[in-house]
C-alpha cells in the first residue's frame, strides 16, 4: 500500500507555472505507474498525464501536451507535474495517483488507479 500527498497547488495568473508534487509513503513505490488527474467543478475527473514505473513511457492528455510535464523520482518517492503556460480551463483540483498493476503503458482510466492522494487545488485566473 502507499499514501500520496501532493502539494503545489495555488492562485497564479493566465500564461504562469506552477509545479505539483506528489509524496509517496509507504513500499515500493517505484513498482507504480503514477498518474494525474484533475477535477474542475462540476464535470468529471479526466487524466492529465501518466509515467510507468522507470519512466520510460510517458503520456499527456492533448489539452495539456507541450504545457505540462511530468517526471519523478524513485530515490525521493516523488511524482512532479511542472505546469507552464497556465490557462483559465486549468483550473481543478489536481490529485496524483498510484497504478499497482505493473502494465508497461500509461493508464488513462481513473478505474486503473487504485491509490489517490487528497488533492491539491489549482486556480488559474485570466
Amino acid at each position: 500500500q502507499v499514501q500520496l500527498v501532493e502539494s503545489g497547488g495555488g492562485l497564479v495568473q493566465a500564461g504562469g507555472s506552477l509545479r505539483l508534487s506528489c509524496a509517496a509513503s509507504g513500499r515500493s513505490f517505484s513498482s507504480y505507474n503514477m498518474g494525474w488527474f484533475r477535477q474542475a467543478a462540476g464535470k468529471e475527473r479526466e487524466f492529465v498525464a501518466g509515467i510507468t514505473r522507470s519512466g520510460g513511457s510517458i503520456d499527456y492528455s492533448d489539452s495539456v501536451k507541450g504545457r505540462f510535464t511530468i517526471s519523478r523520482d524513485n530515490v525521493k518517492n516523488t511524482v512532479y507535474l511542472q505546469m507552464n503556460s497556465l490557462k483559465p480551463e486549468d483550473t481543478a483540483v489536481y490529485y496524483c495517483a498510484a497504478d499497482p498493476s505493473f502494465r508497461f503503458i500509461v493508464g488513462h482510466a481513473s478505474r486503473e488507479y487504485v491509490y489517490w492522494g487528497q488533492g491539491t487545488q489549482v486556480t488559474v485566473s485570466s
